[in-house]
C-alpha cells in the first residue's frame, strides 16, 4: 500500500470511529491534492436568496426553476446567492423528499417570526431574511437587488471549497465583522449546495413529474458565533451517497434581526 493510499484509508477509518460526516480538515487537505476554489467577498453587500419549497408540493417546480435560472438572468454572485432549502412538512402527502430537512423548516419558522409574519409556505422565497412575495416579477428583484447591493457590507468573508470526488469535500470560511454593536449578535452560516438533481416522482401532488433542482443544500453549519467579531471554520466532510458538491454559500446574519451583513459564494469547479 503506497503513502497515500495509507492516509486515505486511515481517514476512512477515523471517519467511521466518529460516526459522523465531519473531521479536521487536515485528513483530507493531505490525501487529495486537488485544487481549491476560493472567494473574498467585496465592499458591497451581496444579497442572499434563500428558496423554501417541497417536492410534495404542486406549486413549487416554478419556483425551483425560478432560482436555477437566476444565473441565466443576470443575477451574479456579484449581486446574489440563492440556496433551496427542501422543508419536511409536505412528506405525508404520500410523497417524501429525499432533500428535506427538519432543520430547514426550523429556520423557515424562525425567518418568518423575525420579519414579523406567522405563517410559512412553499414555495416561500426570502431575500436577505425577509419574505419577498415578488420573486417572480424580475424588475422587482431587479430593483430590490440594485437596492442591497449599493450598501456597503457590514461583514468580511473568505469562503474556500475543495472537492474530493463524488465522496468528500472539504471546506474552509473565515468572517470578520469590524463593528463591535454588531458582531455580538452575529452568526455565520455555511452551506454546501448541488446543482443538477432529478427526481422523478411516482406519487403526491407531482405525482407522474420529473423534477430537476439546482443549488440544493446538502450540508449546513450554523449558527456559530463569532467571538471577537471573527471566526475561522475548518471542515473535512464525507458526502451523501451520489452526491456531487457543486458549490457553497457563506453568510453572516444578525440572529435577533435577521438582517444579513454580507453574502459569499464559490463554486466548486472554479
Amino acid at each position: 500500500m503506497s503513502f497515500l493510499s495509507d492516509r486515505l484509508q486511515r481517514f476512512v477509518t477515523a471517519l467511521g470511529m466518529l460516526g459522523m460526516g465531519c473531521v479536521p480538515i487536515t485528513a483530507l487537505a493531505q490525501t487529495t491534492g486537488i485544487d481549491e476554489c476560493r472567494a473574498t467577498s467585496g465592499a458591497n453587500t451581496v444579497a442572499l436568496v434563500e428558496l423554501y419549497t417541497s417536492e410534495g408540493c404542486d406549486s413549487c417546480p416554478p419556483a425551483d426553476r425560478w432560482l436555477n435560472e437566476l444565473t441565466r438572468r443576470g443575477v451574479g454572485a456579484d449581486k446574489a446567492v440563492g440556496l433551496a432549502l427542501h422543508v419536511d412538512y409536505w412528506d405525508h402527502l404520500g410523497w417524501k423528499d429525499p432533500y428535506a430537512r427538519a432543520a430547514f423548516a426550523v429556520r423557515q419558522r424562525e425567518q418568518v417570526k423575525l420579519g414579523g409574519g406567522t405563517v410559512s409556505y412553499t414555495p416561500q422565497v426570502m431575500v436577505n431574511g425577509r419574505d419577498y412575495r415578488r420573486w417572480s416579477q424580475h424588475s422587482s428583484l431587479a430593483n430590490e437587488l440594485r437596492a442591497i447591493n449599493a450598501r456597503p457590507a457590514r461583514a468580511q468573508i473568505t469562503l474556500a471549497l475543495r472537492r474530493g470526488g463524488q465522496a468528500t469535500a472539504e471546506v474552509q470560511a473565515s468572517a470578520t465583522v469590524p463593528e463591535s454593536a454588531a458582531a455580538g449578535d452575529a452568526a455565520l452560516y455555511v452551506a454546501l449546495f448541488e446543482d443538477g438533481l432529478l427526481t422523478k416522482v411516482t406519487a403526491g401532488e407531482n405525482r407522474g413529474v420529473t423534477l430537476r433542482h439546482d443549488r440544493v443544500v446538502r450540508e449546513w453549519f450554523g449558527p456559530l458565533a463569532l467571538e471577537g467579531g471573527r471566526i475561522d471554520l475548518r471542515r473535512a466532510l464525507m458526502l451523501p451517497v451520489r452526491s456531487n458538491i457543486s458549490g457553497a454559500v457563506a453568510f453572516v446574519q444578525q440572529r435577533k434581526t435577521g438582517e444579513v451583513l454580507q453574502a459569499l459564494g464559490v463554486s466548486a469547479s472554479c
